[in-house]
């Protein structure tokens, strides 16, 4: 049996745990060991039990890279079969004038079921929609009312483009970039409305230009580096997701991406980035002496033929390694079981059978991605957040299952994650997400997906 008081308690033990478990809860949001002796397990009203025989408990998965905007954007003819140069141009660039707040709205709740049914309590969208007019900041709106709304733990990595430059999805458009004083002008406000720096926060802001090297310029990038240390946040951004980041560094600034990232403040424990496909030896030799972070998101990577990180060799050389699902725009999935499962088969057919494990995966998806954003979560621990999975394995595919508290990474999707808790409070419940009505959901998105489908074809 599994009992609550209004949020959640669990005993200090390792994670996963299964069906044999016993934990209780607190109204704090956060849990606590087991009562010492004399004192009483119901030291709250509102006690609630349920059964959990079958099910698998796991801390909840951090999403530290996302692009909630591509979550209606899945399957595009004109991108299906095109690398990320071609794609970019074809599929979210092209979409992206035509995204009303209406759209953001029914993309990110799309985005925050499939992260919620799957187990993930923290997402990092990596958000880059602003342009000079009004609509960028409504679709920010809409954006934050999704994440509140549905109840995921919601980390804004603000985005956005100075310049066009030598971006492949900006190439030839116009009206696309915002200008620096207004990128401040506007991120300090999000700031100040909505940035929590506690180590429990439901929103958090990060400085999070859309490519270092392609959309900003160096003045840029150490004004943003100063605007981000001023106030304590985290930075993030694309880099080395394919070569043409690394050319494109040695013919405007001649020197290789890590270096010029380097140059300009940008890299550091504060620091991550998502894909680094094409880091050299070299570049992550430079990327771990300082702690920078990768989001690794190989699904995204091998749909679009971008290849293999060196992740294992990343995290040997001391770079904190952590999981993001990318935009399903490019990946048409927004499961971390997804990127869990191919995280750690991907690697064992570059490298060998023991170039990863089961466990080493779990860690970077969880308290791996809870450290670098610098979140109390991640762990079945006394005093972490209450971020909580109930995993069903009563499904016959894992009846065989002998290692079970790793079915998830090891057996991959289908996977339904039972109930869910974040700080304390649930937010599915029988596998569906309570923060959502479908009905609407699926209308809306319906209507949404067909106009962008006449527009755009």
């Amino acid at each position: 049996m599994y009992s609550h008081d209004l949020t959640t308690e669990i005993p200090p033990t390792e994670f996963p745990l299964t069906d044999d478990s016993d934990p209780q809860c607190p109204d704090t949001g956060r849990t606590t060991g087991r009562p010492g002796p004399g004192q009483s397990h119901y030291r709250h009203r509102h006690i609630e039990e349920f059964d959990a025989s079958g099910l698998l408990l796991w801390p909840g998965l951090v999403n530290t890279h996302h692009h909630l905007a591509q979550s209606i954007l899945k399957g595009m003819p004109a991108g299906i079969d095109a690398d990320l140069n071609g794609w970019l141009p074809a599929v979210p660039f092209a979409a992206w004038p035509h995204i009303t707040p209406e759209t953001m709205y029914a993309a990110a709740r799309i985005g925050f079921a499939e992260l919620l049914r799957a187990g993930c309590t923290t997402c990092a969208d990596h958000h880059y929609l602003y342009d000079s007019t009004d609509n960028a900041m409504a679709l920010e709106a809409a954006l934050i009312q999704a994440a509140s709304e549905t109840g995921i733990r919601f980390v804004l990595c603000r985005g956005g483009a100075t310049i066009s430059g030598t971006h492949k999805g900006l190439a030839g458009r116009t009206g696309l970039t915002e200008g620096r004083d207004l990128w401040l002008q506007r991120m300090d406000a999000t700031f100040h409305r909505h940035h929590d720096p506690a180590p429990d926060a439901m929103f958090r802001l990060v400085v999070a230009p859309t490519s270092v090297i392609h959309t900003t310029e160096p003045a840029d990038l150490l004004e943003f580096g100063a605007f981000a240390r001023a106030r304590n946040l985290r930075r993030h951004s694309h880099l080395l997701e394919v070569q043409h980041d690394e050319n494109m560094a040695r013919v405007l600034r001649n020197l290789s991406a890590v270096e010029y990232a380097d140059s300009v403040g940008w890299l550091g424990s504060d620091v991550w980035y998502a894909h680094l496909v094409h880091a050299d030896p070299l570049a992550i030799q430079r990327l771990a002496g300082q702690r920078t972070g990768i989001a690794h998101c190989p699904v995204s990577n091998c749909r679009l033929g971008s290849g293999v990180a060196a992740v294992p060799a990343m995290a040997a050389a001391g770079m904190q390694v952590t999981i993001g699902v990318d935009g399903s725009g490019s990946a048409e999935s927004g499961s971390m079981v997804n990127e869990l499962m191919q995280t750690w088969l991907v690697h064992r057919a570059v490298g060998g059978p023991t170039a990863t494990t089961a466990h080493q995966v779990l860690e970077w998806a969880t308290a791996a991605g809870a450290d670098l954003l610098d979140l109390d979560t991640g762990r079945l621990a006394v005093g972490a957040c209450a971020d909580l999975v109930f995993y069903r394995l009563d499904e016959p595919r894992f009846y065989g299952v002998w290692q079970q508290a790793l079915a998830p990474v090891i057996c991959g999707e289908p996977i339904l994650a039972q109930r869910v808790m974040v700080n304390g409070r649930w937010v599915v419940d029988d596998g569906v997400v309570l923060g959502i009505d479908h009905d609407d959901l699926a209308r809306s998105a319906r209507r949404e997906r067909e106009r962008l489908q006449r527009i755009l074809s």
